[in-house]
């Protein structure tokens, strides 16, 4: 299949980015390394939640319009989105975070808050079965004329030869790709076990925390995390850290002691000072970068990907 735009990676900027281009009218095929399953958003827990991303104002753009179009998603029962409740606490007082309003959270009275913590707020939100919803994106994109190749690039001006217009959602492969020293992997892993029951989210959001601790309870399944470690990019399971993960969460959610451990994930978030969104100019066409969003790929998705397509609409006059 020949392209009017390439997208290199398939994760979930790439996909996204690839969906709202092929629906525009565009002839797109994503190349990547790795399929959908294997990407850093297939290890991704996930739930809207702006997290290690820059800048803020355009973030709160990005991400309010990300999370109206998942709530949105959320009636499909395929796209593995539901719209859960559940809170985010403190062990020491702080400031609610700017983003809650999107959300509309409210604090938690303090019988709510679980034992340990200080401050809480409850809000409502998009949780992601990550697989299922990175599937579900591969197939509406299959739907809309585009394709999915394995294929690696050195440098974006290889791709160029096969596509007049690129799309970089490499991730952290942008530091090599591009390169851009400026990206950073901040490894994180965590554990898949059995749901004893659990149906709503906890995360804690103790500043300066020397350890994650999240719970993101699935139909049949919870996400346990996690880790973050900046540099790190060795993608194999940390067995001394998985046993870490589940002894945290355990020890705030005692309903998950025996529950069986199904599987690990490892993913490599790819954290820039700011987010790199916009065009670069070569001499064989254009090139439109995309990447850098930390751990808020899933939170910002939509909303660089529909900057993406208007810059591509803007800089070629229409679609191709």
């Amino acid at each position: 299949m020949s392209a009017g735009v390439v997208v290199i990676g398939a994760g979930v900027s790439g996909l996204t980015t690839a969906v709202c281009l092929a629906e525009a009218g565009w002839r797109v095929r994503v190349d990547t390394d790795r399929p959908p399953r294997e990407t850093t958003s297939a290890a991704a827990g996930a739930m809207w939640d702006p997290y290690l991303v820059e800048p803020a104002d355009l973030v709160e753009r990005w991400s309010r319009d990300t999370l109206a179009e998942l709530v949105r998603l959320s009636a499909d029962p395929a796209t593995g989105i539901r719209v859960v409740s559940g809170t985010h606490e403190s062990r020491t007082p702080c400031d609610v975070p700017a983003w809650a309003e999107l959300v509309g959270a409210d604090l938690c009275p303090p019988g709510e808050l679980r034992r340990g913590y200080v401050t809480g707020w409850r809000y409502r939100a998009p949780l992601v079965d990550m697989p299922r919803y990175l599937h579900y994106l591969a197939q509406r994109l299959e739907r809309a004329g585009g394709a999915v190749r394995h294929r690696r690039y050195g440098t974006p001006e290889e791709a160029l030869r096969e596509a007049p217009v690129v799309v970089n959602c490499s991730g952290a492969g942008a530091r090599s790709l591009v390169p851009d020293d400026c990206v950073e992997a901040v490894r994180g892993q965590l554990v898949v076990m059995e749901n004893p029951g659990i149906d709503s989210f906890f995360c804690d959001d103790t500043p300066d925390a020397e350890e994650l601790l999240y719970i993101y309870p699935h139909a049949r399944t919870v996400v346990l995390g996690g880790t973050s470690e900046r540099g790190n990019w060795d993608l194999t399971p940390d067995e001394d850290a998985a046993h870490g993960i589940v002894r945290r969460c355990v020890a705030v959610e005692p309903s998950l002691a025996g529950a069986r451990v199904l599987g690990q994930r490892v993913g490599l978030r790819p954290v820039r000072k700011r987010v790199r969104l916009g065009p670069e100019r070569h001499r064989d066409g254009l090139v439109l970068h995309n990447y850098g969003h930390g751990g808020a790929g899933l939170t910002l998705s939509w909303g660089c990907a529909r900057e993406v397509a208007e810059l591509a609409r803007g800089a070629t006059g229409a679609a191709t």
